[in-house]
């Protein structure tokens, strides 16, 4: 009976390591890849917009706008 279990403890443990590598495998991910801050500032100079330096760089809008950093207000304040 003992001979019996182990085919299939096998086929559990494959089972459970294939599905813990691939779901490792969206951690690398194109969308969860940080964004160079560095071309973003250059195409920024070349005067493209924030939706098109994402579209260029294939991220969103959102973390293109993070390499920004915080607006600050210039001049006197109240």
């Amino acid at each position: 009976m003992r001979e019996a279990r182990k085919p299939g403890i096998a086929r559990l443990l494959a089972s459970l390591f294939l599905l813990s590598s691939l779901s490792g495998c969206s951690m690398f991910s194109a969308s969860n890849a940080p964004v160079d801050c560095d071309a973003v500032k250059n195409q920024e100079q070349a005067g493209f917009s924030d939706a098109k330096i994402a579209s260029d760089l294939s991220t969103s809008v959102e973390k293109v706008a993070a390499c920004h950093g915080p607006k600050t207000a210039v001049g006197p304040q109240d």
